[in-house]
């Protein structure tokens, strides 16, 4: 295991702490967050089913420990415009297309559904961070992150190469 960890270190160190900086902008707030990774990946590579996701799942690793230190920060000052949508998986071509396609359409969103779907879904506030942070009461919160996705989920199930369920469920999407 040991070998293992000394193998990822050497091909994926460089790479993460760009990354990381690149979403923290602070080096020694990436450096902190770039160990804490690699931290994570010794103590749960034992987790890993498939050793071909590996570079996904210690990118996953590095995008949910990036969110923990948003948590536990509170970044209640974020401009909306500053905000990252999460990074496209550039091993399937499919996933990064549609990746596009749905940050477009989030982009067109008016500013108070983008700010609640890219808070919430991408940001992990809950209902009642997003409530404080906008000063609105937390029902009206609510209404406005459900009201952004069925919006949101009208215009991608609206877009002429993705294929849905009766129920709106995505099932397939193709490249154009």
């Amino acid at each position: 295991m040991k070998t293992e960890i000394n193998t990822i270190w050497t091909d994926l160190n460089e790479e993460l702490y760009k990354f990381i900086l690149s979403k923290i902008k602070d080096e020694q707030t990436s450096k902190d967050i770039h160990q804490e990774v690699f931290i994570k990946i010794q103590t749960k590579i034992d987790q890993l089913k498939h050793t071909s996701k590996l570079t996904s799942w210690i990118y996953q690793i590095t995008r949910n420990t990036i969110i923990d230190h948003y948590r536990k920060t509170k970044h209640n000052n974020i401009s909306i415009n500053e905000i990252d949508i999460p990074e496209k998986d550039t091993h399937n071509f499919d996933y990064s297309n549609l990746t596009n396609c749905i940050n477009q359409k989030i982009g067109n969103l008016s500013t108070q559904h983008k700010e609640a779907i890219i808070l919430t879904s991408f940001k992990n506030y809950s209902q009642k961070d997003l409530a404080d942070y906008l000063n609105i009461s937390y029902s009206g919160t609510k209404s406005r992150v459900q009201k952004a996705k069925k919006i949101l989920k009208e215009n991608i199930l609206d877009c002429p190469n993705v294929a849905s369920d009766k129920s709106g469920k995505l099932l397939d999407f193709e490249n154009n």
